[in-house]
């Protein structure tokens, strides 16, 4: 009895006013009311227009994503957005791609203008075409509304397709490729470079089996039908719709330019043998002339010999002074035939 008496003074002052503990109690609650009330001021204002527009997000939601540092506004009016457009998508879904870096905006206006124009665009696709870097909206919009593609591209440097026919002229060709997005191939199709690549590839085919220059500028639309027909568009995010030459012009003769080149070509070939020819000629007669001076060296040899068995024969007595003397008279008649023979050949020319 004595000690509830010693503390009722705690709870009730002397003055008979509020306790110090009552104080404390007060002021927590009083935080926490200040503190919920920022918080419902915070995300009233968009809460409140999320249900107006009959968009079903909780505080609890916008709490959350808060706290997940996810754009409150963005998500919220494109949930707006869609359940408008008639949309079935949930807040789950628009955070999840968010957090995952993707366009969530561009993704709802790519799926409303999917819904009005019939085509058939769930979430789950336009998200995946998002994150894997294409530009959905645009894709959609192709889809609705082809669009153009110049061949070649005027960004590559280069302002013509260049074949040569059969005959050998060069054709000089602008094309444009008319297409339109293919939703179901949009991921992992190619692209425009790829269209632009075979579409050239197919123009410098059919030139190049064209016999004559002058059929394909009578009719030009045999490059665009034949290539058409090729299938071009297989395996790309793209539909090719139309293919329409735009321009033809006549170039060069390769023909003749190359039949130019290779007569240059074979003549300095064949200078070349003929060089050849002569230098192994020249090389003979220098072998000759050597082998010539050799002999006639050997025979200079062979004559100085002479003299040394002419004097062996004198002193073993198997030659006489007579025999000497008619030797040298025989080489002395001989050698007078010999100068008057190239005198008369000298009178005669």
């Amino acid at each position: 009895m004595n000690t509830l008496l010693t503390s009722l003074p705690l709870a009730i002052g002397e003055s008979g006013g509020p306790s110090i503990i009552l104080l404390v109690i007060l002021g927590v609650v009083l935080v926490i009311a200040l503190v919920i009330f920022f918080v419902i001021a915070q995300f009233f204002s968009i809460w409140l227009q999320a249900f107006m527009a009959r968009a079903s997000v909780t505080f609890w939601s916008l709490i959350g994503m808060r706290l997940r540092k996810v754009d409150l506004r963005q998500i919220v009016l494109s949930k707006i957005t869609a359940i408008q457009a008639g949309l079935d998508v949930t807040t789950e879904q628009l955070e999840s791609h968010y957090l995952a870096g993707g366009r969530v905006p561009n993704v709802v206006r790519a799926m409303i203008a999917a819904h009005r124009a019939r085509i058939d665009l769930d979430w789950s696709k336009a998200a995946a075409i998002d994150l894997a870097g294409r530009d959905v909206l645009d894709a959609v919009q192709t889809s609705v509304n082809p669009k153009v593609i110049d061949v070649p591209n005027a960004s590559s440097g280069r302002q013509t397709i260049d074949a040569v026919a059969k005959d050998g002229i060069q054709l000089k060709v602008k094309a444009r490729v008319t297409v339109r997005t293919n939703i179901q191939q949009l991921i992992g199709g190619a692209t425009e470079e790829t269209i632009i690549a075979r579409v050239g590839e197919g123009i410098v085919t059919s030139i190049g089996s064209s016999d004559t220059y002058k059929h394909v500028l009578e009719n030009p639309d045999s490059i665009s039908k034949t290539v058409l027909h090729k299938g071009l568009d297989a395996g790309t995010a793209f539909e090719i719709l139309s293919i329409d030459i735009a321009d033809v012009d006549v170039g060069d003769n390769v023909g003749a330019k190359l039949q130019a080149d290779q007569a240059e070509s074979d003549k300095r070939r064949f200078q070349a043998e003929a060089e050849k020819r002569h230098a192994l000629a020249i090389a003979n007669e220098q072998e000759m002339k050597a082998l010539a001076q050799q002999n006639r060296a050997k025979v200079i040899e062979a004559e100085a010999q002479i003299p040394l068995a002419m004097a062996e024969a004198f002193r073993s007595g198997h030659m006489g002074i007579m025999d000497y003397y008619r030797m040298r008279n025989m080489q002395a008649d001989t050698s007078m035939r010999e100068s008057l023979g190239a005198t008369s050949n000298e009178e005669t020319k």
